[in-house]
């Protein structure tokens, strides 16, 4: 179904989108701009994760359907 170039950049995007918001989330309650746990910061993340594949398997089998995981075909 995906190849392991589509596998990998995948879990590098998913991974970049955990890390990030889980950044933004203990930063912010760092900084007290927003109040959070570790466990609804993990939670949080994840979903975001989970949403950064499920992205990038539309992008891979929707209409643009390139090697890579994005949306935009920059080919043209």
């Amino acid at each position: 179904m995906f190849s392991p170039s589509n596998l990998r950049d995948m879990g590098e995007r998913a991974a970049a989108t955990f890390a990030q918001t889980m950044l933004a989330l203990v930063g912010t309650d760092a900084t007290g701009v927003l109040a959070v746990n570790i466990g609804e910061a993990l939670l949080a993340s994840l979903v975001a994760a989970g949403l950064s594949v499920l992205k990038a398997v539309a992008a891979i089998r929707g209409p643009v359907g390139g090697p890579n995981a994005s949306l935009v075909d920059l080919d043209d």
